[in-house]
């Protein structure tokens, strides 16, 4: 008789295997043989099938489009000050960390600049309040999303809260950036999605129409250097939030049944 175990594995994730065996006699006692030779290994990035599952879950969290036009980067004062002293007025491309699901193909591996674009419910502005600093620089939606970016879903995720974040990465086309991403994470229409939208204008004289989603939080991962004076630095009107709001380094709930999936068998 033989018996098969399946087991679930995790992303990234080292694993040693040895193999007893267990044969059963006519008398009814057991054969059991010797420990096999362990065996090493470690598991990979999700698969493109397992971020389209990911996708499909963030689909059904996304509320309906809200209009905005201007990304948005809080900081604490230190921060804007480096970019203006030591780097030329840029804000450079960091290592994306290993913040939400441990298998997003971005994490370690894939440099960028995060942005927000949600904005309140009952304004259509920025919220006042940040957890990432009291100082916030804004930019026209226009800079960051138009025809010559490609736009790639990336993550779902929760930290042991109600609410859930999207990760998203914009991406000139033909940069280094998109073709990192265009065979690892699923690309979305620009004009046609649940998350972050452009809509080129109908008619001469009207404005391109940008949207983000309502009920979950985008983070919006740019993969090129943003010029310091492309927008203005200001102080947020609300309370600096405590850092531990933060989503730096974050860990996914692992119990959450909206944003998990099953990795095959």
């Amino acid at each position: 008789m033989a018996v098969r175990g399946h087991w679930f594995l995790s992303p990234r994730t080292e694993y040693c295997v040895a193999v007893q065996t267990a044969v059963r006699q006519p008398d009814g006692d057991y054969l059991v043989s010797e420990w096999s030779q362990v065996v090493e290994f470690c598991t990979g990035d999700y698969a493109m099938e397992h971020l389209q599952q990911l996708h499909d879950k963030a689909k059904g969290s996304a509320g309906r489009l809200l209009k905005f036009s201007l990304f948005y980067r809080n900081q604490h004062p230190d921060y804007f000050d480096n970019v203006r002293k030591e780097c030329a007025g840029l804000m450079r491309p960091a290592l994306k960390d290993n913040s939400g699901s441990h298998g997003s193909p971005i994490n370690g591996k894939l440099h960028g600049v995060f942005f927000s674009c949600n904005t309140e419910f009952d304004t259509g502005l920025p919220p006042k309040d940040s957890p990432y600093g009291p100082l916030r620089f804004q930019i026209p939606a226009g800079y960051l999303l138009n025809p010559g970016i490609s736009l790639y879903f990336a993550d779902f995720y929760c930290m042991y809260t109600a609410y859930h974040y999207v990760v998203l990465v914009l991406a000139p086309v033909g940069s280094e950036g998109d073709n990192f991403c265009r065979t690892r994470l699923p690309m979305l229409d620009l004009d046609s999605n649940p998350f972050l939208t452009y809509t080129a204008p109908q008619r001469p004289g009207e404005e391109p129409l940008y949207c983000h989603a309502s009920d979950v939080i985008l983070e919006v991962f740019f993969t090129e250097p943003v010029p310091l004076d492309q927008g203005p630095v200001e102080q947020i009107s609300g309370h600096h939030q405590l850092m531990s709001l933060t989503t730096a380094n974050a860990k996914k709930d692992p119990s959450c049944k909206v944003c998990n999936i099953s990795v095959g068998r």
